[in-house]
């Protein structure tokens, strides 16, 4: 398992907090970056600026793919590994503002992501297509990545196709590819 993979597992159940980067305590998804950052490489790069929960949006300012670019490695967005930090654009025309871990990589799973954002998406979507593998006795297992969500705190999601489609950039911690 990823180093990376690992220390944001040791993340889940940290209530989510605005603004705050506390294992346990409260942290929001930049906050769970910046203590994944600590406990992986020491010292935070930068400390961000006070922010709101609208962030860069007036501005149209896309200050969080900046930093990331500053301090993380810029990895092509078809090649995804257990670790990497995602970065997600949440709504169409409006600043990239949530990131993330990837935890888990299936080629058979993206392949099969792919197809249920088509319009011939398999019935049950990722619980049947779960379903479907252990069927076929095939070993599968969803995407999914660790983030901190509003009014859930930190979570293992599955990287569902709604989720694949606000990807907007994929990057690695330094000295962890």
């Amino acid at each position: 398992m990823s180093r990376v993979v690992e220390a944001a597992r040791g993340w889940i159940g940290t209530p989510y907090v605005h603004q705050a980067s506390c294992k346990g305590a409260g942290c929001d998804c930049l906050g769970l970056i910046l203590g994944l950052w600590r406990e992986l490489l020491g010292a935070e790069p930068e400390l961000p600026p006070a922010y709101t929960m609208d962030w860069s949006e007036p501005q149209g300012a896309e200050a969080l793919w900046q930093a990331a670019t500053r301090h993380l490695a810029a990895k092509p967005l078809d090649a995804a590994a257990p670790g990497d930090v995602i970065l997600f654009r949440m709504r169409e025309g409006s600043v990239a503002k949530h990131l993330g871990v990837q935890a888990v990589v299936s080629t058979k799973e993206m392949r099969a992501a792919s197809a249920w954002a088509g319009a011939n998406a398999p019935a049950g979507g990722q619980a049947g297509a779960a379903r479907r593998c252990r069927r076929a006795k095939q070993v599968c297992s969803v995407p999914s990545f660790i983030h901190a969500y509003a009014g859930h705190g930190v979570v293992e999601s599955p990287l569902s196709p709604p989720w694949q489609r606000r990807i907007v950039a994929r990057f690695h911690f330094p000295g962890t590819s």
